[in-house]
């Protein structure tokens, strides 16, 4: 009987929420980007969806000015010029990120551990001690017994080493691990190439998918794992 020791989490769009779509769209009238609120965070998870299932662009940087000019050009109607878009991320990080918890991730915290289930954050960031700042703030950061930033160690997902690294410092199995990520392929398709059971929390979706497993919010999570635990598929 297969036994769930260990569920994992993704960050950003997982546990916290990044998009500051009121933020970013008046930074974006402010440089004569002519689109509503509701233009950008359709933009915005398109191109996320878009760009998950590509090969990523190997430089870090890079991938992030292609995000955003797609995003912007996508939510205009029009190209973004090189210029447009220096300004729209030098706005962007001279304002800072705004992080809000999720409002169904405590609850789900709360039941795993209660079950007794080793938990731990993997994530595609800047270092380990920005994601523990960030889950400090959230108030979140005592249910995690490990931390791991592909920033600190030198991988990112969907790298198959970086959930490898995450269960041996957890002390279990792939087998015995669930990781939940707000993206189909670089977080649950790539944890299960790593040996792991991958949950895609698509929380603008309906659940219906397989392949990965799909669900809608993270109240899900110890239904699935229960359902691992008995068996039965996930979803």
């Amino acid at each position: 009987m297969t036994k769930v020791r260990a569920v994992l989490f993704d960050l950003g769009g997982t546990l916290v929420d990044e998009r500051d779509i009121g933020g970013w769209t008046d930074l974006a009238h402010r440089l004569y980007l002519d689109f509503g609120t509701d233009e950008l965070a359709h933009a915005y998870g398109e191109v996320l969806t878009e760009v998950d299932a590509e090969p990523p662009l190997p430089d870090r940087e890079a991938r992030f000015l292609d995000f955003w000019r797609r995003t912007l050009a996508r939510a205009a109607g029009r190209d973004v010029t090189e210029t447009t878009l220096e300004k729209f991320v030098r706005g962007l990080r001279a304002g800072g990120v705004t992080l809000q918890l999720y409002s169904d991730a405590r609850r789900c915290l709360d039941q795993l551990r209660h079950e007794r289930r080793r938990l731990a954050v993997v994530s595609n960031s800047t270092s380990e001690a920005r994601v523990r700042q960030i889950l400090d703030h959230a108030g979140i950061l005592e249910y995690f017994s490990r931390v791991v930033s592909s920033g600190t160690e030198g991988v990112e997902k969907p790298s198959p080493e970086i959930f490898r690294r995450a269960v041996r410092r957890l002390e279990v199995a792939p087998s015995e691990a669930l990781y939940v990520g707000n993206l189909a392929y670089t977080d649950a398709k790539a944890a299960q190439a790593a040996g792991l059971f991958g949950v895609w929390l698509n929380r603008d979706g309906f659940g219906y998918g397989v392949d990965p497993p799909e669900i809608t919010s993270l109240l899900e999570v110890p239904l699935c794992v229960q359902r691992i635990e008995g068996g039965l598929p996930i979803v």
